[in-house]
């Protein structure tokens, strides 16, 4: 069986998602590196466990989270199916079964807001643990009089917090934002999307999602 802690410490892993940092800090998007795929693996893991799935599966999930975002090494466009083919390469050659790596792949091809689809379990986890990961440590941007709406929105966020309630049949992101750098619907312009998104994958897993901002209930 393949292991977060394998894939965790595997030097060619942890370069791609370096370099893939890179590409993107050069890009203008915010922080993709080695706290974000962390925070998705966590998260992924949170989701899966509180719910009742196996160590096993648990273990599927925090690999896709820690390995989703390599294919932006390649380019952006496209980087969840780019990101599925090298983590079939890297899963391949660790030794990973096809079951392992057929999930893990899967859910990685199907992260993106623009292709995404909750075609598992653990590919729902991962699109929750992904799109709620928003918080003022990403903002690269030290400037603010040159922030984008991205930076404003990320920047504002002053505690995130996801939870799944104690009779595991909703799934809630709330949100604490300063709305001196951003208001509220700064945030639906630019993550509506994904909150749709996260809505569909809670579905998935029997869940109903739930978005508080600022002690209002949203979605």
């Amino acid at each position: 069986m393949i292991t977060y802690d394998i894939i965790r410490n595997n030097e060619s892993v942890r370069t791609y998602i370096k370099n893939a940092d890179e590409v993107l800090g050069t890009l203008g998007f915010t922080e993709h590196s080695f706290a974000h795929v962390t925070k998705v693996a966590d998260t992924a893991n949170y989701i899966l466990s509180t719910l009742g799935y196996s160590k096993a599966e648990c273990e599927i999930g925090m690999i896709a989270g820690y390995l989703h975002d390599i294919g932006n090494v390649v380019n952006r466009i496209d980087h969840a199916q780019s990101g599925a083919m090298m983590a079939y390469r890297i899963l391949d050659s660790l030794g990973a079964t096809p079951d392992e790596i057929a999930v893990i792949i899967g859910a990685i091809g199907n992260h993106d807001e623009t292709t995404a689809v909750a075609v598992s379990p653990v590919a729902a986890a991962l699109i929750l643990a992904d799109k709620t990961d928003v918080r003022n440590t990403r903002v690269r941007n030290k400037d603010m009089t040159t922030f984008d709406i991205h930076d404003r929105v990320n920047y504002s966020v002053k505690k995130s917090n996801l939870t799944i309630s104690d009779d595991k049949l909703i799934i809630e992101l709330e949100l604490t934002i300063d709305t001196n750098y951003s208001s509220v619907m700064d945030y639906f312009e630019i993550f509506i999307g994904r909150m749709i998104l996260c809505r569909k994958a809670a579905e998935k897993l029997g869940m109903k999602f739930k978005l508080d901002i600022n002690g209002q209930q949203l979605l």
